[in-house]
């Protein structure tokens, strides 16, 4: 805000000046009090000028709340926008009805593929959203240096020029290992966003006593990998924030809050977010309003639920000056509800204008042209044929290492299985729902293909793919058979990038994602309808998981216990080493 506007906003408060908009007759939320109020919000240049105008006072537009309440614009604290498969656009149409007026974006998938130019085109035509989008600055790309191989990079002296960005709020989170393992490069960047007066964001997923100590040492601030209400103590205690977390495959919000309602905890430094959800659940379900609802389902009360979604959020990012509230100043970020539980956002107003209503946008931002370039990322050196996924043991039968995939979490467990070896190949086992896993490097780079199997998928036939695996978004494969995974293979390539589902030489579905190999442009109604078709092709071939493809995203992980495949191999997440597929007997 210029110094001309800031004067207009005093003057309209003294009675000098019109406002621009009244919205009267509304029950106000005072998340600062956590009072109700009667009356009328003032609103000058976007901004809230005051939630007690005066009746009868001057504006060029009016609007009859009719005894709604109003509540700010939710907050989503920490969100990887190219997990929701959509352009920011995209994101938009979906989350803006809701009620969500701000996201605080980590872009490290894009950035992987493509480093700092492609941080640069995600943000393209953000300024005309009807939502603030943040950056979180990735602070880790690579995640797992020498662990795998990524199309981009981003360096210390990106990094320190990216935070001095508008957008900027913070530097992106930051797992243990950089900080534990005493990186220089890491706590130089922690530093830089310190001494930008920003946060450093939180990766402390399953750190306890003097580690977790240690970590919070390192100048992270939050943490989004909470699994359990003990563990989100133990990090308040700490200083450090907790972001409840509700994605589509990592559900930590009904063990924290649960955990916070029966103790009756102090939760003036949790917030919420999504971290990674696809399109579909959130038209199923919805999105921070969602979080909210089940947060007062479980018992919160509903304005502290609210607190949690606006005034927290604000709060600790250092944006209350501008977010979070409904008070003198801030941005008129506001949602209009008939009631606080079910909260259903009936319209919301974006900096003082109607941008939902009903469920719709009644704005529509204007089409982004995004870089040629952004649309070729693939090129497979290997992986497209069945021989490239043989794995070779002169045994009858071999002892392996297998990823356990855990119901609604994003960590998995080390397990082991005993598969059979047929004319010299190990075979896979459905029976025993333990099949083929593989990580095929993407970026025409080195040709790299890196297997192990994995537990959970529930496939009894087929293979599905995916060029959105994290961190370093290569091609990542789960198949019973391996025709199966290379047609896979040359599907992506032919559409560069996206979700596949195949059985033998048939491609059964497909969903292209060929900006980056990440999102599509497509209108999201159209995304949805093929992420689940895909979705639905994937469980005819056996699979019992809800989101499978974001399963199969987070399974080639090199930074969440306990194992992470890459293109470079099998990673003993704790360790930080890459291990053989095969177990040694």
């Amino acid at each position: 805000m210029n110094i001309h506007q800031r004067i207009e906003l005093v003057e309209a408060a003294l009675g000098c000046l019109p406002f621009d908009t009244v919205i009267e007759n509304i029950k106000i939320v005072n998340v600062y009090t956590g009072d109700l109020i009667d009356s009328a919000i003032g609103i000058k240049n976007g901004r809230v000028v005051t939630f007690r105008a005066p009746k009868n006072a001057e504006a060029t537009l009016y609007i009859d709340g009719k005894g709604k309440y109003a509540i700010p614009g939710l907050i989503d604290t920490h969100v990887h926008i190219d997990s929701t498969l959509l352009t920011p656009q995209g994101m938009a149409e979906l989350i803006v009805p809701h009620g969500t007026t701000a996201v605080f974006a980590d872009p490290m998938e894009i950035s992987n593929v493509a480093g700092y130019a492609g941080m640069e085109a995600l943000l393209l035509g953000s300024e005309q959203l009807p939502c603030h989008i943040y950056l979180e600055v990735s602070s880790r790309v690579p995640t797992a240096p020498g662990l795998e191989t990524t199309g981009g990079e981003l360096g210390l002296e990106e990094v320190r020029r990216i935070l001095k960005w508008k957008e900027a709020v913070s530097l992106g989170e930051l797992d243990p290992s950089k900080i534990l393992g005493l990186h220089p490069e890491y706590f130089a960047k922690v530093e830089a966003a310190l001494n930008l007066g920003k946060i450093a964001n939180g990766h402390a997923i399953g750190l306890s006593g003097e580690r977790l100590t240690a970590y919070a040492c390192g100048g992270l601030m939050d943490d989004h990998e909470c699994v359990t209400f003990e563990e989100a103590m133990t990090r308040n205690e700490l200083g450090m924030a907790v972001l409840v977390r509700e994605g589509s495959t990592e559900r930590n919000l009904e063990a924290l809050i649960r955990g916070a309602v029966i103790h009756q905890t102090d939760t003036r430094h949790w917030m919420m977010c999504t971290d990674d959800k696809h399109p579909n659940e959130m038209v199923s379900e919805g999105h921070i309003d969602y979080m909210v609802n089940k947060a007062i389902a479980l018992g919160m009360p509903p304005i502290q639920a609210i607190q949690l979604a606006t005034l927290n959020a604000a709060t600790h990012f250092r944006l209350d000056h501008e977010l979070g509230s409904i008070t003198p100043g801030r941005w008129a970020d506001i949602i209009l509800t008939d009631s606080l539980y079910p909260l259903q956002p009936a319209q919301v107003y974006f900096k003082g204008q109607l941008v939902a209503e009903d469920g719709n946008l009644t704005v529509h931002p204007p089409a982004v042209v995004y870089p040629h370039w952004l649309r070729h990322t693939v090129e497979l050196r290997r992986g497209k044929q069945a021989t490239d996924y043989h794995l070779i043991a002169s045994s009858n039968a071999v002892t392996v290492n297998v990823i356990q995939i855990l119901p609604d979490q994003i960590i998995n467990r080390r397990d082991r299985a005993r598969l059979p070896v047929k004319d010299g190949r190990v075979c896979t086992d459905p029976q025993q729902d333990v099949i083929k896993l593989a990580v095929v490097e993407r970026y025409g780079k080195n040709g790299n293909i890196g297997m192990t199997f994995v537990r959970g998928f529930g496939l009894k036939e087929g293979a599905i793919s995916a060029t959105v695996s994290h961190d370093h978004h290569n091609l990542v494969i789960a198949g019973v058979d391996e025709e199966s995974m290379a047609t896979c293979a040359r599907a992506t390539e032919e559409m560069q990038g996206g979700l596949v589902v195949a059985r033998g030489q048939e491609v059964l579905g497909m969903l292209p994602l060929p900006l980056g190999g990440l999102f599509s442009d497509e209108p999201p109604k159209r995304v949805i309808e093929m992420l689940e078709t895909v979705n639905s092709l994937t469980r005819a071939l056996g699979c019992t998981l809800p989101a499978p493809f974001m399963t199969l995203s987070f399974i080639s992980l090199p930074t969440v216990p306990e194992l992470g495949l890459t293109d470079k191999g099998l990673v003993d997440v704790l360790n930080h080493t890459i291990i053989d597929w095969k177990i040694e007997e």
